[in-house]
């Protein structure tokens, strides 16, 4: 299952090109640019691990290519995201986030319905590991 979270999720992964585009364009606008990884790709998991710090006051989006490609050595088998984050006043918040890589076998996520009082309906989502995956 291909996981669609951030921007872009249901266009083919972007290439490298593409990803140097995107950040550049962030940098145009001044936002801050930072690289996030994980293995839990849950939708309510919006606590990622940071590589490194923030990037503010980039000119050249060369230096988040270079640190996204030490943090793809690092962690390739995980999930690694760039976001671009606005401090002007009055957003002051994540403006664009997108995928950059994902695991070779990714995990499933089932969505599981129970039915309780009054006629509601409870909605919970279960990560299965990747081995255990139907395809």
């Amino acid at each position: 299952m291909k996981l669609t979270q951030g921007c872009f999720s249901y266009l083919p992964d972007l290439t490298d090109d593409q990803i140097y585009s995107q950040v550049q364009y962030c940098l145009a606008k001044g936002w801050a640019v930072n690289i996030e990884f994980t293995d839990d790709p849950h939708p309510r998991n919006t606590y990622w691990e940071m590589w490194g710090l923030p990037m503010f006051d980039l000119q050249d989006a060369a230096g988040v290519m270079m640190e996204l490609a030490e943090c793809r050595r690092v962690y390739g088998d995980r999930y690694i995201r760039i976001s671009g984050f606005d401090s002007s006043h009055g957003w002051e918040s994540v403006r664009i986030s997108f995928l950059v890589n994902r695991p070779k076998q990714e995990a499933e996520l089932e969505l599981v319905r129970q039915e309780v009082g009054g006629r509601a309906i409870r909605y919970t989502t279960v990560r299965r590991p990747a081995a255990q995956a139907s395809t």
